[in-house]
């Protein structure tokens, strides 16, 4: 009896935790980038490609910061219609951010080999987190069969 109440409301329990779960991002234009490394084990290829990434990251960032303190300078905050008008714009910039980040991540992800994309996929379901999904790198075999 029990078992036809609980099984129903569990499954819908974790099929709405699932629908609600935020992207996995891994940070890239953080401060902690050493911590990604030491996590996914990266070679040096791929911190290279981070530290690119990052600097983009914050190039891009840093213009659009630029265009929020423009639009708070410029834009007229007298009445709540004009508030609403505010946040609505800043609302872009904010998303826009968002955006680049998750671009820089999913580049990131690109560039990791099977196990490493594992790791971060364990980690994400782990955290109740959405992962971004990529086709991750194939590493062949370098052993060579002596035969």
């Amino acid at each position: 009896m029990y078992f036809k109440v609980i099984v129903p409301f569990i499954a819908l329990v974790l099929f709405s935790i699932s629908g609600n779960a935020q992207d996995c991002t891994l940070d890239v234009g953080g401060k902690n980038t050493d911590i990604l490394v030491k996590v996914f084990q990266m070679n040096a290829e791929q911190i290279s490609k981070m530290e690119a990434l990052r600097a983009e990251l914050q190039i891009e960032t840093k213009v659009i910061e630029d265009e929020i303190q423009k639009l708070f300078n410029e834009h007229p905050q007298s009445t709540p219609e004009e508030l609403t008008v505010l946040s609505e714009k800043y609302k872009v910039f904010q998303q826009k951010i968002v955006m680049a980040s998750k671009a820089a991540d999913k580049t990131l992800l690109s560039s990791f080999n099977e196990k490493q994309y594992d790791r971060y996929l364990e980690l994400c379901y782990e955290a109740v987190r959405k992962p971004i999904k990529v086709q991750p790198l194939v590493v062949k075999d370098t052993i060579v069969d002596p035969e």
